[in-house]
C-alpha cells in the first residue's frame, strides 16, 4: 500500500481489510510510521515517538475492537501507557514515565488501537495553538504552514490532515478538540462530561471541563470510537447518561421530525465574527435548511462571559500549581522556573495565591452556565455557531510571552462559543463544512443536550453526506 491508497480510507475501512486479509497490522503500522518519518519533519506534530516497539506491537497483534489493529496516536496530555514517555508539552515534565494504563488507555487498546507515538501540545494543553518550546518549534498547519493547528489537540489535527493516521487521540478542556478540528479541516466531536472515563489517577480535570474524546477524519470513525471508550468508570464523580443504543449503528437512523436549531451569529459582549467563519455559519445554515430543519436566529443566553473567563483563569491557574508543586515540591531551588513558558509561570503563581472561595465561587459559575445552557434547549434540538471567531491563527499570533489573564483573556476572544460548553458539560461538535477563499478551513460548532452525543453523530452524518469533506486534502 502506497501513502496515495493509504490516504483514501478511514480507520472502519482498515479495519474492513484487516478483517479481509486485505492487509496485514504490521503493513498498516509500517505505511503509519512511513507516513510520518516523510511528514513529521515538515509539521513537528509527533513527539516522543517508540516505532520499534510498535511495530513489534503490530506484528503480535490479533484483531479486536472496532478497528482491528489501527496504527494510533496518544495525545501528549499525561494519558497513562507505559510504552510512550509525557512532557505535558512543559520543559519541566520531559521523559514522564507512567507505569500504567489510564482506563482511556485500556478502552483504546481493546478496540483494536495500536498507539505508536505521541503528539504535541502547548504547555499543560492551555493553548489554541500548539507552540510549545518544548517541540522545538510550532507544530504548522498542513493546510498552510505558517497557521496554527490550533490547540491544543494540535498536533493530532495536524496528524490526521496530513495522512499520518484516519484518527487519534485528543481532549478538550476549553475547545481543545473542536479547535484543532475546525483549523485542520477534520471532525472534532468533544463528548458530554462523564461519558469518557478519567481515571484511575484522577476524578476530573480543570473542575469538570475537561473530557477526552477522538478527532478524526470521518463522522463513523468518531461514532465507533466513542462505541469503544464511552461508559461510566467506576468511581468516578460524573457519569452521563447512558447510551442509548450503539452510536454506530444508529448514525444512518432519521430524525422523526424537523429539527429547530438555534444560530448564533454575534459573540458575547459583541466579540467580533470574521466574515469567513460567518460564511461557514451560512454554508451550514443552507444545508440543514434544505434537509426541511427549521434555523432560528435566536439571542444569547444571558451568561456573564467575562466573569466566566475569571472563572475558568483561576481553576486552570489553581491546577497548574497543583501539577507544578507535584513535580518539584522536594527541589525548589533547582531553577525550575526557568522550564516553565511566562504565562504558565504566572498561572502558577496565580494559583498559589487563590482562596478557596474564589475557587468555590468559579465551580459554582461553571455549573450555573450548565443549568442555562440545557434550559436554553428546551426550546431547540441543537444550536449551530461558528467554531472560532477567526480563520485559523498565524503562528506567534497567540503565544505564551504574556501574563496568564491577558493571555487567556486573548484566547476567550478567538474561541467564545467553546469553553462554556465544558463549563456546561454538554457534547458538541466542530464539522468541517467551508474552505475560505485561500484555502482555510472553517468549521461550524454544533451544540446538543447533555448526553445527546446520538443525535450529534447523526445531524453531523447527515452534514457529511450533504458536502463531503473526506476528500478534501491539503497538498502536502
Amino acid at each position: 500500500m502506497n501513502n496515495s491508497d493509504y490516504r483514501k480510507h478511514d480507520g472502519l475501512d482498515f479495519a474492513r481489510m484487516l478483517c479481509e486479509k486485505e492487509v496485514t497490522p504490521l503493513e498498516l503500522m509500517d505505511c503509519a510510521i512511513d507516513r510520518a518519518e516523510q511528514i513529521n519533519p515538515k509539521i513537528n506534530a509527533l513527539c516522543n515517538a517508540n516505532y520499534q516497539q510498535a511495530r513489534e506491537t503490530a506484528r503480535a497483534a490479533t484483531l479486536k475492537g472496532h478497528f482491528g489493529a489501527l496504527p494510533f496516536l496518544l495525545k501528549d496530555s499525561g494519558l497513562g501507557y507505559p510504552a510512550l514517555t509525557n512532557s505535558l508539552g512543559s520543559r519541566l515534565f520531559e521523559g514522564t514515565e507512567i507505569n500504567f494504563n489510564s482506563t482511556l488507555t485500556s478502552r483504546f487498546l481493546d478496540d483494536g488501537l495500536v498507539p505508536f507515538a505521541r503528539t504535541t501540545v502547548p504547555e499543560f494543553s492551555m493553548a489554541p495553538t500548539t507552540e510549545a518550546i518544548q517541540n522545538g518549534g510550532p507544530t504548522r498547519n498542513p493546510w498552510d504552514l505558517a497557521r496554527s493547528t490550533g490547540g491544543s489537540s494540535g498536533g493530532a489535527a495536524a496528524a490526521i490532515a496530513a495522512g499520518i493516521v484516519p484518527l487519534a487521540h485528543a481532549s478538550d478542556g476549553g475547545g481543545s478538540i473542536r479547535i484543532p478540528a475546525s483549523c485542520c479541516g477534520i471532525y472534532g466531536l468533544k463528548p458530554s462530561r462523564g461519558l469518557v472515563p478519567t481515571g484511575p489517577a484522577r476524578g476530573e480535570g480543570w473542575g469538570g471541563l475537561a473530557t477526552d474524546g477522538v478527532l478524526s477524519r470521518s463522522v463513523r470513525d468518531t461514532a465507533a470510537a466513542l462505541d469503544g471508550i464511552a461508559g461510566m468508570e467506576i468511581g468516578a464523580p460524573y457519569a452521563a447518561p447512558p447510551k442509548r443504543g450503539a452510536y454506530l449503528e444508529n448514525l444512518d437512523k432519521p430524525f422523526a421530525r424537523p429539527l429547530r436549531i438555534a444560530t448564533w451569529k454575534v459573540g458575547f459582549e459583541d466579540i467580533p465574527v470574521h466574515e469567513d467563519c460567518i460564511a461557514a455559519l451560512i454554508t451550514a445554515k443552507t444545508l440543514l435548511e434544505s434537509m426541511g430543519h427549521e434555523v432560528v436566529e435566536s439571542p444569547l443566553p444571558p451568561i456573564q462571559f467575562s466573569k466566566f473567563v475569571e472563572a475558568q483563569i483561576n481553576v486552570m491557574a489553581a491546577n497548574v500549581t497543583v501539577s507544578v508543586n507535584g513535580k518539584v515540591r522536594n527541589n525548589l531551588g533547582s531553577g525550575w522556573e526557568q522550564k516553565l513558558e511566562p504565562a504558565i509561570l504566572d498561572a502558577y503563581q496565580r494559583g498559589k495565591t487563590l482562596s478557596a472561595e474564589t475557587y468555590a465561587l468559579a465551580i459554582t459559575r461553571f455549573h450555573t452556565i450548565g443549568r442555562q445552557l440545557e434550559n436554553y434547549l428546551q426550546d431547540f434540538d441543537f444550536i449551530l455557531t461558528p467554531t472560532l471567531m477567526q480563520p485559523p491563527a498565524e503562528l506567534g499570533a497567540i503565544n505564551m510571552d504574556d501574563d496568564f489573564f491577558s493571555f487567556r483573556t486573548k484566547i476567550s476572544r478567538y474561541a467564545t462559543f467553546l469553553a462554556i460548553i465544558n463549563a456546561s458539560g454538554q457534547p458538541a461538535a466542530s464539522v468541517p463544512l467551508h474552505w475560505s477563499s485561500s484555502d482555510l478551513p472553517i468549521g461550524v460548532q454544533l451544540i446538543a443536550p447533555f448526553g445527546a452525543e446520538d443525535s450529534l453523530l447523526r445531524l453531523s452524518a447527515r452534514l457529511e453526506e450533504a458536502l463531503p469533506w473526506f476528500g478534501k486534502l491539503p497538498a502536502i
